[in-house]
This record gives structure tokens, sequence and C-alpha cells, in this order.
């Protein structure tokens, strides 16, 4: 059986606001409305299609993105000078810090409603024992 992932969708208080700052990190395009939908596509074809939700709680989500160590660079840069907290760890205790899990490199961070947002350079399981590191 092959089943891939298409789309999956995101709550927000303003899709417009965190498609394009999810869009802006990550070094990626929002895409043009469907329907009630703000998506922004990654390089796979999978969308994360941006609904708006502004009343009532919006359940936290996480959302990791492999990327390549160019574009880890490139992605923890734009966190960087966009001054957007990061943290090394998926409970968001270790801020100012990346990890360097399976030998490679991660970092989190929020959206503009909290979502957990994720870059990893190797996948979980892949390598090396994790470790910390600022």
């Amino acid at each position: 059986m092959n089943v891939e992932l298409n789309h999956t969708i995101v709550h927000a208080r303003n899709k417009q606001e965190s498609a394009e700052f999810l869009a802006d990190i990550l070094g990626l395009e929002v895409g043009a409305p469907f329907g009630p939908f703000i998506p922004v596509a990654t390089g796979n074809g999978v969308t994360l299609d941006y609904m708006a939700d502004p009343e009532g709680p919006i359940a936290v989500q996480h959302y990791a993105f492999l990327v390549s160590d160019e574009d880890f660079d490139e992605a923890f840069d734009r966190i960087q000078q966009a001054h957007v907290t990061y943290y090394a760890d998926p409970h968001m205790e270790q801020p100012g810090h990346i990890n360097h899990r399976d030998g490679g490199r991660g970092l989190y961070f929020q959206d503009p409603v909290g979502h957990a947002m994720e870059i990893l350079t190797r996948p979980y399981g892949s390598g090396k024992e994790a470790t910390e590191s600022g």
C-alpha cells in the first residue's frame, strides 16, 4: 500500500498571519486561498492548510519539518533575525539552544497561536544518541 500525507488543517486566529509566519521562517510560499484555507506547501507536496478559528480555544499541535543542513542554517538565521525564541527540546525548557539528536541538528519554536514547530536535519532514530547544545 502506498499512502502519502496530502494536507493537514492548521487552526489559527489569523490564518494569513500564521501562514506567512511559517512560510517566512521556512523559506516557503504562501499559496492562493482555497475555500476557507490559506495553504503553505512543503517540498514534498504536503500542504498545511491554515483555517481561521477566531473564537474559542485552539488545541496546540506539533508540526515537524525535515530539512537539509543548508535549509536548517537559513531557517535558523531567519528565526534569530526575527527574534523568535527557539528551544532545544519539545517541552520548551531550554531556550536559546539547539539539539544534536541522531548526529544532526534540531530546534523548536512556536507560531503565533502557540503551535509547536520543529525543524530537524536527521529523522529520529537515524543516528547517534541525543545531545543538547547551544
